[in-house]
């Protein structure tokens, strides 16, 4: 089972959640296969094996390509398949939006809608060497106490977060429209999206959308029972439609479908 926690103090600005696992537990169904749904936060992860991460197109693709065994998964606003035939120990951390870049050393915008290969961005060298580490510690904890330390290593090479993005941040996490951000920022709609989109990797209107989107994923977790119509009302959607519209945009899931899979983590769904 994976073990997380939050980062210390001088990560947080950053980082919202380390994790690790060791491997173990059921596989994702008969197929072996998983379909990632779409977040804001961008993820590291570093498998501590040398078999790397394979993701498929869609569903019917049948090969695949592979990525690495230390990966950059950006936001997006699409699902994706992966491999889960071989589960292998693995260490990660879900980054802020509009903070990541600064953390990898890239604008968040370049790893949008992709996995990028953790060593085209921090060098062969010292990917390698984590990894190596990480699978010589001793348990779970201990993995995760390393992996803290590296990313805190980084820090000083770090600058602040841009203000105008993190009140934009504030300001769509309170419910505040694109619109009113925009208004309160004293700058034009274009110049605001072009910053926000460097920094975060979405353009704000898919971030807020995805938001809500997030918020159903967590009502439907936390209260399986609830109704469409509620669920929407709560989430923000002009009605149950919308609600069924976006779902399957971002899920390629119909809400009930997605009800019944009943998924163990809400954005892990077995094929």
């Amino acid at each position: 089972m994976p073990l997380s926690r939050p980062p210390k103090d001088l990560l947080r600005p950053f980082v919202r959640q380390l994790w690790v696992s060791d491997g173990g537990g059921a596989r994702s169904g008969g197929s072996g296969r998983e379909m990632m749904l779409p977040s804001v936060s961008p993820h590291l992860v570093l498998r501590l094996a040398e078999n790397p991460l394979r993701i498929f197109w869609n569903r019917d693709d049948a090969e695949g390509f592979t990525v690495s065994a230390a990966v950059i998964g950006g936001p997006r606003s699409a699902p994706y398949v992966k491999d889960t035939s071989q589960p292998v120990a693995t260490v990660g951390a879900v980054l802020t939006p509009g903070a990541a870049g600064l953390l990898l050393g890239a604008p968040a915008k370049q790893f949008s809608g992709r996995h990028t290969a953790l060593e085209d961005v921090w060098g062969v060298a010292p990917v390698a060497e984590l990894r190596q580490r990480l699978w010589a510690a001793r348990s779970a904890s201990c993995r995760l106490d390393l992996f803290e330390a590296a990313l805190v290593a980084r820090l000083p090479r770090l600058r602040g977060i841009d203000p105008m993005i993190a009140r934009a941040l504030a300001g769509f996490e309170a419910g505040a429209s694109v619109g009113a951000v925009v208004g309160q920022s004293d700058y034009s709609h274009r110049h605001f999206a072009r910053r926000f989109t460097e920094s975060v990797g979405l353009k704000p209107k898919t971030y807020c959308r995805l938001l809500r989107f997030g918020r159903v994923l967590d009502r439907l977790a936390a209260g399986p029972s609830e109704t469409a119509a509620d669920l929407a009302a709560e989430a923000g959607y002009a009605d149950q439609a919308h609600l069924t519209r976006d779902f399957r945009h971002f899920a390629d899931l119909s809400p009930g479908r997605y009800r019944r899979m009943a998924p163990r983590f809400a954005r892990h769904v077995a094929l």
